[in-house]
């Protein structure tokens, strides 16, 4: 059973996850709009991987016999100077998430929950998968600069990410 204060952080990192899942969205319609399809699809493949993470943990604190309280999602940033200034925002975004999956396992060894801390370690490495990815973007955009060719590259290369759900053998 999850002492109050790990239920209720749970619940507040699943608003988390929920709002990055919006930005992402938000950042998927405004590459549409702008005519960067594959920067659509790299970030509407993030809003399902970051409704997943919210689900993950849905699913846990109902496995642990806590009650999941759904709360407002603040409205996302609809619009961005540029796909360098989407991707500052992004790793500036996953870097807030790292430290409050951080702040979550710091949580859970302090109330003695080791379940809820191995629970949090697949966070724990996603966040760094999450950070070197958006690092790796960001730099060849530097890189290729805000147009021509090398956008028109990097715009294909992005479109061909996919989604694969990992809660499907959960479910």
């Amino acid at each position: 059973m999850l002492s109050k204060k790990i239920a209720e952080a749970l619940n507040v990192q699943i608003n988390k996850e929920m709002y990055s899942a919006y930005i992402y969205l938000s950042m998927a319609a405004y590459s549409e709009h702008t005519g960067l399809s594959g920067f659509a699809n790299w970030f509407m493949v993030q809003y399902q991987e970051e409704n997943e993470h919210a689900m993950r943990i849905y699913k846990y604190l109902h496995g642990q016999g806590a009650q999941v309280k759904l709360q407002a999602i603040e409205k996302p940033q609809t619009d961005y100077k540029s796909p360098v200034d989407m991707f500052e925002k992004t790793l500036a975004h996953e870097q807030f998430v790292t430290k409050s999956i951080n702040d979550l396992v710091d949580l859970s060894l302090k109330e003695n929950d080791h379940a809820t801390q191995i629970f949090l370690q697949w966070f724990v490495t996603e966040q760094v998968e999450e950070e070197a990815n958006d690092h790796e973007i960001l730099d060849k955009l530097k890189m290729v600069g805000e147009s021509g060719g090398g956008l028109f590259m990097l715009d294909r290369e992005l479109g061909k990410r996919a989604f694969h759900s990992e809660l499907k053998g959960e479910e």
